[in-house]
């Protein structure tokens, strides 16, 4: 195992690669240690990597080394590290085309908990967006969801300290490494979390909280959830970044609106207005627009029979794509049918007029039929 862990960490070190080549290299080579063992030749003709990257990863041992010491960081402080195929890696976010191929975390939350929400705004609140922080978290109490959040002044922070105040576990992602807290004055907050969620980063012991760091951060934030909430911002910023990329994840985002001409607002109102964040005003809305609600249970339910129905060759290979799961995420259907999101989606809803498949929350897919 800690031979595995070596060259797992080794190839996040290998210059240029970045995590999508990466997982190019995991996928032809079979496993980070056999990456290492590739010759030029053999790396070139990989997808993607070509003549330069192949010329990196062929000349990269000396990386192992720095990796080695990493591993020694990990047994004395008592990390988990989580490589990209290992069963505890965060499944929600496995299937975001630019997951980190490596995180390191620490404290007791299961990463796969069943409701995740993201909760992200200004660094600098008003009075309504502290209320708002407070309410929303103090609501979902009953929900049992998991806060994740960046672990920064203002909204983050608030919305860790809420979930500890509500009994609800809360996860923090880094923008550096398990090796120190930025800021500093958050660090009481974090030692609580280790208790009651956790902490999460893709970076390494001794990496420094720097400014090309945080964009990273947020797109974890975006990618271990189900649902992300803007709560005040600025018409620029991280969470605006945070935002976009959940868009691109096809993650469902939400947004608290703000009185028009405050500069508070102008992100949120900004989101809602051109469709990229639905409106919210309550913690209900968010569990409404994310079926959380329970429902009562009908008395002697009639069981629908499916119709026998005649699928096409592209029909049938979406819908067997399921194959025993009741559910999959629209990214995962894709990876296994091997077809583009466009082509996946106009097929999916074919399949639902047919009663086959049922739309969820998050761009998650039930199947429904037999």
């Amino acid at each position: 195992m800690r031979d595995e862990l070596l060259y797992q960490i080794g190839l996040t070190l290998i210059d240029g690669v970045g995590d999508v080549n990466a997982k190019s290299l995991l996928a032809y080579c079979g496993s980070a240690k056999e990456v290492f063992k590739y010759k030029k030749a053999q790396l070139q003709k990989i997808p993607g990597i070509g003549q330069v990257y192949a010329g990196y990863v062929a000349q990269s041992r000396h990386v192992l080394k720095q990796a080695e010491a990493e591993c020694r960081f990990i047994e004395k402080y008592k990390i988990k590290p989580l490589f990209f195929t290992d069963s505890e890696y965060p499944s929600r976010l496995r299937f975001c085309t630019d997951s980190p191929v490596m995180l390191y975390y620490k404290g007791t939350a299961d990463l796969n908990a069943a409701k995740i929400i993201g909760i992200v705004g200004t660094r600098r609140p008003s009075d309504y967006g502290r209320q708002k922080t407070q309410e929303l978290v103090s609501e979902l109490r009953e929900s049992g969801a998991m806060i994740v959040s960046g672990l920064a002044y203002g909204v983050d922070v608030m919305a860790h300290k809420a979930a500890l105040d509500c009994g609800l576990e809360t996860v923090g992602v880094l923008a550096h490494g398990l090796d120190r807290i930025y800021p500093q004055s958050h660090d009481k907050v974090a030692k609580k979390m280790l208790k009651q969620g956790g902490l999460l980063t893709d970076f390494m012991s001794g990496t420094n909280p720097d400014a090309v760091n945080f964009p990273k951060r947020n797109r974890i934030v975006a990618g271990l959830c189900d649902a992300l909430v803007v709560i005040e911002s600025k018409r620029t910023g991280g969470s605006l970044i945070t935002a976009t990329i959940a868009n691109s994840y096809n993650k469902d985002v939400f947004a608290f609106p703000g009185k028009a001409g405050d500069i508070l607002a102008e992100g949120c109102n900004g989101l809602i207005k051109s469709n990229r964040a639905a409106l919210i005003e309550n913690a209900a809305d968010l569990l409404e627009a994310m079926q959380w609600n329970p429902k009562p249970k009908k008395e002697n339910p009639i069981k629908q029979i499916p119709l026998q129905i005649n699928l096409n060759p592209d029909e049938k290979s979406v819908f067997g794509a399921f194959d025993g799961k009741s559910q999959m995420h629209i990214d995962e259907i894709c990876l296994v049918a091997q077809m583009p999101v466009s082509k996946v989606s106009a097929l999916l809803l074919q399949l639902e007029f047919s009663n086959l498949v049922r739309s969820k929350p998050g761009k998650q897919y039930e199947r429904i039929g037999a």
